[in-house]
């Protein structure tokens, strides 16, 4: 039972880490948490979901149009809320997630409806292997893992190697010495943007692939996502997997002992990591000075 429990939240602790590092592309670059992200996953696995239910394609030719659409959706926020903000702070970018979010939502909801769909993905929840008596694994939890593992090997060659990854660096450390050293900042945000836009539909999938979808599907995800980003620390990759790893442990090892007080355990993380630990348990503190 406790081997179970363990691989169980170690799946669900790799998706919640999947996408808190999509929030977390988006802090290290502009230092902003973007509230409207789980309704641009939830958005994106509705288009695939439409894809699938009505033009009848194959599952993966489905996904590459539907990461299409995701970049494109995150270059779009990008340019169409924040840009035009005048003078912007992060307060004030938040809000501007915030409405997005509800935009978001109210498209979804007119578009498809307020019913719970079903969405399949080839990774089933059904489907399970059995490689020593007791341990368990779905399709579903190999896929997250897999797919976590080689996102988190892509951004870090991303970031260590790749002209773009050091210019994103660069931007988040110090956005006008970047400009002086010939960086595109604008550019920098919207492929930012587009990244994390792009990551966080494959989580989004996962998660609806596990439960249903509907246009308020992502809600608990992104706040457990952004409890592991808390917990791993926002300014870390890394560290935001190791968090969501933890985080789906004490999640389910606390929802087996107490159910019913299951919902608040990421509730509970934020105000521990937050008033003992602001950086978060795998990040280096630093203080910004003015």
């Amino acid at each position: 039972m406790i081997g179970q429990l363990i691989i169980e939240g170690l799946a669900i602790g790799a998706c919640y880490g999947l996408f808190a590092i999509a929030v977390v592309i988006i802090y290290k670059t502009s230092e902003v948490v973007n509230f409207a992200q789980g309704e641009m996953g939830m958005l994106s696995t509705f288009i695939a979901y439409h894809i699938l239910t009505y033009y009848h394609l194959p599952f993966w030719l489905a996904f590459i149009i539907t990461m299409a659409f995701a970049v494109l959706l995150g270059v779009f926020i990008e340019i169409a809320f924040l840009r035009p903000a005048k003078d912007p702070n992060p307060l004030g970018l938040i809000v501007l997630t915030l409405g997005a979010e509800m935009l978001l939502m109210g498209v979804a909801g007119w578009k498809w409806g307020a019913e719970q769909k079903q969405f399949e993905i080839p990774a089933s929840t059904v489907s399970v292997h059995e490689p020593l008596p007791g341990l368990i694994f779905s399709d579903w939890s190999i896929g997250v893992f897999v797919t976590a593992a080689v996102i988190m090997v892509l951004l870090f060659v991303f970031f260590k190697y790749t002209k773009l990854g050091v210019a994103m660096r660069a931007t988040q450390q110090n956005e006008n010495a970047a400009k002086i050293m010939g960086i595109r900042v604008e550019r920098v945000f919207s492929i930012a943007w587009g990244f994390s836009s792009l990551i966080g539909a494959v989580a989004a999938m996962f998660f609806a692939a596990r439960s249903t979808l509907d246009p308020i599907f992502m809600l608990d995800p992104f706040m457990k996502a952004f409890a592991a980003a808390v917990l791993g620390g926002l300014m870390s990759i890394p560290g935001v997997v190791l968090g969501g790893g933890l985080l789906g442990l004490i999640e389910n090892f606390f929802g087996y002992v107490w159910p019913e007080w299951k919902p608040i355990v990421a509730f509970v993380v934020i105000v521990l990591v937050l008033c003992f630990r602001p950086s978060g348990l795998f990040a280096k503190h630093y203080v910004k000075k003015v």
